[in-house]
């Protein structure tokens, strides 16, 4: 289908019920805590204990559904096929890691070689759960990036699977990194350990905020 807005008319995109959203969403949350369950029970790794192992296993583990799952909805179906989709997620997920480790250089992650291992993997986590759904979907389309990203202004379920969860990892990581300054000397305060936790907290909470966006959205578009 088609959908006009105040710059024309859009892209034709998928139209996505409650339930798909629902799958999607679930899909992705129990495949966080599939990840979970290897890293502890079969190769005996935690965040805390081998963080940058532990998010090299997420983002690689969870890259190809979230990947798979947002090319469907690719918003410009007509110029861009399911594949080309995939290739724009791909891309998106290097670019994005290095937009994230920077931003996270600026506000005060460690820099040295001793951190680039946990740097690199902590970014590729972050930049699949905030770039690569947008990459998929939206391509090179500026003016939904900027709708999206700068002004959270989205307009359909899609967008919602994208807009929450993006600002909620960001917004997870920024209250995660709370505690690191802290003179405690916890174990779970070392780089990027409580950052990690607190971006899948966001994460998973915004999953379900934006699932309940949808639903209210529905509800009032059938009324």
């Amino acid at each position: 289908m088609k959908k006009k807005t105040k710059m024309g008319v859009r892209a034709s995109s998928i139209s996505v019920s409650t339930t798909e959203a629902l799958l999607v969403h679930l899909t992705i949350g129990l495949g966080l805590a599939l990840c979970f369950s290897v890293a502890h029970n079969v190769h005996f790794i935690s965040l805390t204990s081998h963080p940058s192992q532990a998010l090299g296993l997420i983002w690689a583990f969870q890259c190809p559904t979230v990947i798979l799952l947002y090319s469907r909805y690719r918003k410009d179906q007509e110029r861009c096929s399911y594949w080309k989709a995939v290739g724009r997620g791909l891309l998106g997920l290097p670019a994005g890691a290095v937009v994230n480790a920077l931003g996270a250089i600026a506000l005060g992650a460690p820099v040295g070689i001793q951190y680039l291992p946990k740097t690199i993997n902590w970014s590729l986590m972050m930049s699949l759960f905030t770039i690569v759904p947008a990459a998929s979907v939206f391509g090179s389309s500026w003016t939904d990036w900027q709708r999206i990203f700068a002004c959270t202004k989205p307009n359909d379920p899609v967008d919602y699977m994208i807009c929450l969860p993006a600002h909620g990892v960001v917004i997870g990581a920024w209250f995660g990194a709370w505690p690191v300054p802290l003179d405690w000397e916890r174990p779970w305060q070392e780089w990027p350990v409580c950052v990690s936790y607190g971006a899948i907290a966001g994460y998973l909470v915004s999953l379900v905020a934006s699932f309940g966006f949808i639903l209210v959205r529905q509800h009032v578009k059938g009324d």
